[in-house]
């Protein structure tokens, strides 16, 4: 199987969107990365072309070797078309950094490892010489920690780790030096951010040795009100460690974000409604959307349906949304570029759509016996 034959796939490696996990209207997935690099080779900013080329060719070789990779597909990002790499970091396989910088495109000997059995894929020569990774759906570390720990174990018996017996794994970046481990937690506050709660929480974050970023990562800007949580630090303690605090303190601010909620019920009952019901008609009626206008009404719309005030619409249709809405995607949908307002456009028609099929029943629609007309 060639990535040309997994491209065409609408739902390839979007198997965490389901929302089948645990408290998935809060948490819309659970990803655990591993960094590793390889014995005698550079890495970081010391690397060269020689290194990558030399790393890349050693993982293509020991590939068949590994079961959980026996079946996946390589894509090396020179390879590729702009949107096609494009469409693999709006899914969450490779970073942003993989691009490449602006009109040079990636650099060479730059790969992503697409699992096409399980929901694995691995990053070759970014930061580090590997960065492996899973993504689950909801609130699933424990699930998604396993089984990442046995594909490091499966890749570690075919490639020679950078392991240091005091440092443990060592890494390009300081902070992932150890355990090598990044888990984090896609996490919809509105609640919080609404009851103004939220600058306490992610506070309380930082004092407990974990941080937050935005949709993308680090460097990306909170959009939608989501959060992603992570560890900070991986020196001095095990893998199942930070997995157990990390769990423990998500399942801790969910327990804030529902409390929040209840507030907005009890105090703010009908402007939230309201604010609600808005915006659900702005995505169902807009004509031209922007993506970060898009997440921050998507954001009130799921509210809405975690509290029960948009009956008929389903976590799976806003996390859809939510990936095929981004530009790429758009694009690959259009069979064509779609610059300036074009790609709003046709966001807003997308929305429409979808909207149309799988919307909300109005309180007013179900309690005069007229069915769903807003979905219609």
């Amino acid at each position: 199987m060639s990535f040309d034959d997994i491209l065409p796939v609408p739902d390839f490696g979007l198997g965490w969107l389901d929302a089948s996990g645990d408290h998935a209207d809060v948490v819309l997935s659970t990803r655990v990365r591993l960094a590793r690099n390889l014995q005698g080779h550079a890495f970081g900013p010391r690397a060269r072309v020689n290194d990558r080329e030399a790393v890349l060719r050693q993982v293509q070789q020991k590939i068949p070797r590994v079961p959980l990779l026996a079946d996946a597909v390589v894509a090396e990002m020179p390879k590729l078309e702009e949107r096609a790499r494009r469409l693999l970091v709006e899914r969450r396989m490779a970073s942003r950094d993989m691009l490449g910088e602006p009109g040079r495109g990636p650099l060479r000997a730059t790969a992503v490892l697409l699992g096409a059995s399980a929901p694995v894929s691995v990053m070759v020569n970014e930061e580090d010489h590997l960065r492996m990774q899973t993504l689950f759906s909801g609130l699933r570390l424990r699930d998604a920690w396993s089984l990442i720990d046995r594909l490091d174990e499966e890749l570690g018996q075919e490639l020679p780790y950078a392991y240091h017996g005091e440092f443990g794994f060592l890494t390009s970046c300081p902070t992932n030096v150890g355990t090598g481990l990044r888990a984090s937690v896609l996490m919809h506050l509105p609640g919080l951010v609404l009851t103004k709660e939220i600058g306490k929480v992610l506070q309380g974050l930082s004092q407990v040795g974990l941080t937050f970023r935005g949709l993308y990562g680090e460097g990306s800007e909170v959009v939608g009100n989501f959060f992603q949580v992570s560890n900070q630090t991986t020196l001095g303690k095990t893998e199942e460690d930070l997995v157990e605090h990390l769990e423990r303190v998500v399942r801790q601010v969910i327990q804030y974000e529902m409390q929040a909620r209840v507030v907005l019920l009890r105090d703010a009952a009908q402007v939230t409604e309201d604010k609600i019901w808005r915006a659900y008609g702005l995505l169902r009626y807009a004509r031209s959307l922007s993506f970060e206008e898009l997440m921050n009404l998507l954001s009130g719309v799921r509210l809405g349906v975690s509290l029960k005030l948009l009956p008929g619409l389903r976590v799976y249709t806003l996390n859809k949304l939510m990936i095929f809405s981004q530009p790429a995607h758009l694009e690959e949908a259009a069979g064509r570029s779609l610059p300036g307002t074009e790609g709003d456009a046709h966001r807003a028609a997308y929305v429409r759509r979808i909207l149309a099929t799988e919307g909300a029943v109005s309180p007013d629609d179900e309690s005069s016996g007229a069915g769903p007309s807003m979905a219609g």
